[in-house]
């Protein structure tokens, strides 16, 4: 099972990260939520401080839109995950190149469909 951290967590049962949360869940991964607003989703608190450092990270699965990713790359690269999911509308060339630097694998694809294909 993969440690994921997802990151733009919110608690809204609306929101495709929060589906994502749950679905990583009922598949026996490990969930880490990162977000900007506390709340709490799927039996954690969301972790708003990108001081928090976080150990044995798989993946990132993006729901921050490119706008708002700059503030988090320190962050994201600090994981040292061994992939990063750009799900769609999340797409950013300047992160993407970042990672692949840095040697971490870039993906454009939607985890929920991932998870239901069996490809994560």
């Amino acid at each position: 099972m993969k440690k994921t951290l997802v990151l733009g967590a919110t608690d809204n049962p609306s929101r495709f990260a929060y589906k994502a949360i749950h679905k990583l869940q009922q598949n026996g991964h490990e969930v880490v939520p990162v977000g900007i607003r506390k709340g709490e989703v799927g039996g954690q608190a969301i972790i708003t401080d990108k001081e928090q450092t976080i150990e044995g990270v798989d993946t990132v699965t993006l729901y921050v839109g490119p706008q708002n990713q700059p503030s988090w790359y320190d962050y994201i690269l600090s994981l040292k995950p061994k992939r990063i999911i750009f799900n769609p509308g999340t797409e950013n060339r300047e992160l993407e190149q970042m990672a692949e630097d840095a040697n971490i694998e870039t993906l454009h694809h939607c985890t929920l469909v991932m998870l239901a294909s069996d490809t994560y």
